[in-house]
């Protein structure tokens, strides 16, 4: 049972929550701008932001270029099933549901304890097609029904490293097997210099998808810092001019790589299988401060 430094209930509104997790210890920390808006920290690593009021509004910048991902998945308005791997505060979630009201939404994450922590202080609209699920990220996903999904969305982060069997071609054949003829798959990877895990997953997603782009800043790109890329793949054409666009209009401004370039930037890597997968690396301490 996770025990809770401070409750809801007969609390100053402005205070942090604070509580131990499968995962870590949890910070929920109010935005000082946005008056239900808050902040999910595991072990003071960022996760999530989440407003209340307004959950369409997308505050981490790698969370904005998924949500142009959800927003160019088909005409707007348009309801989507959505698999969801790695909840966090729910951030993606509540988007889709904002946005594309009566989609229908899995979402797989193995913290029990976080997600009755996120369910208890910032609940969820009752009205939304939600379906959480406590579970191993590729074990949830072998139980989504074969061509279920528009969009599977991998987010998933233990200790701040994505876990290595959520990296290989084995679990992108699990992707494969849930999306719907046409769907498209986007995953957030962080790395940093010298880029070695996130050129091999892109690889490995070339191995299984004929139409990939990578979103993210272009210091990133370069590899001057550690941050996150968010890369996209399909069996259909990818709508790069407007990904573009987008990316490039965020307070953040983003870059697009696609085509010859994102496989001339992979550098030769090889696509990575269950044998030889590794999480993804360790952050440096300055990316949390």
């Amino acid at each position: 049972m996770a025990k809770s430094r401070n409750t809801r209930r007969g609390r100053d509104a402005d205070a942090d929550v604070v509580e131990t997790v499968d995962g870590g210890l949890a910070q929920l920390v109010p935005d000082r701008d946005r008056p239900r808006a808050w902040t999910l920290l595991i072990d003071g690593a960022p996760q999530s932001h989440v407003d209340l009021d307004d959950p369409s509004y997308l505050s981490f910048e790698y969370q904005r270029r998924l949500g142009h991902v959800i927003d160019l998945a088909s005409p707007p308005g348009k309801p989507l099933q959505v698999v969801h791997l790695g909840g966090g505060a729910l951030t993606l979630a509540r988007y889709v549901a904002a946005t594309r009201p009566r989609s229908t939404q899995q979402v797989v994450e193995r913290d029990a304890a976080l997600v009755e922590l996120v369910r208890r202080e910032l609940p969820l609209d009752p009205g939304a097609r939600i379906r959480v699920r406590s579970a191993d990220a590729r074990e949830g996903l072998a139980k989504v029904p074969d061509g279920w999904a528009d969009l599977v969305i991998a987010d998933v982060f233990s200790g701040a490293r994505t876990p290595a069997h959520l990296t290989s071609t084995e679990f992108l054949d699990e992707v494969r097997r849930a999306l719907k003829p046409g769907g498209r798959y986007a995953a957030n990877i962080a790395d940093g210099p010298p880029l070695t895990h996130l050129r091999g997953q892109i690889a490995t997603a070339a191995a299984r998808f004929p139409e990939l782009a990578l979103v993210a800043d272009p210091t990133v790109l370069r590899g001057r810092r550690f941050g996150n890329a968010v890369l996209v793949a399909s069996d259909l054409p990818l709508p790069i001019a407007e990904l573009t666009r987008r990316a490039a209009s965020d307070p953040h401004p983003g870059r697009v790589e696609h085509g010859r370039a994102l496989t001339d930037f992979t550098g030769g890597a090889a696509p990575v299988a269950d044998a030889t997968a590794v999480a993804s690396p360790v952050p440096p301490p300055s990316v949390f401060r």
